[in-house]
C-alpha cells in the first residue's frame, strides 16, 4: 500500500498542527490541505552541506539548535535573517527545485544572508552537484517568531 505524499505531509505535521507546536495554520484546523498553509515565499540563495568532520566546527551532526542530524532526514540551516521573516525553528519549507518537505533546525553564522544550506546527509558528491543556486522556498506565513536567538 503506497501512502501519498499528501498524507505523509499530514502526518508528519499533525503533531506541530494539532498538538501545539511551534507554527499553526487555521486552514488546517479545518481539515483543508496541508498545502495551503504554506503560503509566503521568499527567494534566497541555497547551498548544500554534509555532516563531515570537514565542514564545520565541532560535531558536524550537532545542529545549533542541538538537534541531532542522521543521513535522510531533510533538514535545512537558514541565516539568521531569514529568522525573522518566519523561518525559525521547526519551521517546515518546501525549497524549489527539490520532493518534500524540509525543517528548520539549524542556523548559520550571522556573517550569511538570505540563504538556506541544504543538508544532505554524508553525500558529499550530492552536496558538490546542488552547488549554490537560487530558489524560491515557501512556508506557512503564521510561524511564530520563536528562535532568533
Amino acid at each position: 500500500m503506497m501512502i501519498s505524499e499528501k498524507v505523509l505531509v499530514k502526518i508528519m505535521l499533525f503533531p506541530l498542527i494539532f498538538m501545539g507546536g511551534l507554527w499553526s495554520c487555521e486552514e488546517a484546523d479545518k481539515d483543508n490541505e496541508v498545502e495551503e498553509c504554506f503560503e509566503q515565499s521568499i527567494l534566497v540563495t541555497a547551498s548544500a552541506y554534509n555532516s563531515l568532520a570537514v565542514q564545520g566546527e565541532g560535531d558536524p551532526s550537532i545542529t545549533a539548535w542541538g538537534d541531532t542530524l542522521t543521513p535522510g532526514v531533510r533538514s535545512i540551516a537558514v541565516s539568521r535573517d531569514l529568522l525573522e521573516k518566519g523561518l525559525s525553528y521547526q519551521t517546515p519549507v518546501r525549497i524549489e527545485g527539490l520532493e518534500g518537505i524540509y525543517i528548520v533546525n539549524d542556523k548559520m553564522h550571522p556573517r550569511w544572508k538570505n540563504k538556506i544550506d541544504i543538508y544532505m546527509g554524508i553525500d558529499r558528491e550530492k552536496a558538490l552537484k546542488w552547488g549554490r543556486k537560487k530558489v524560491v522556498i515557501t512556508f506557512p506565513a503564521d510561524n511564530e517568531q520563536d528562535g532568533a536567538d
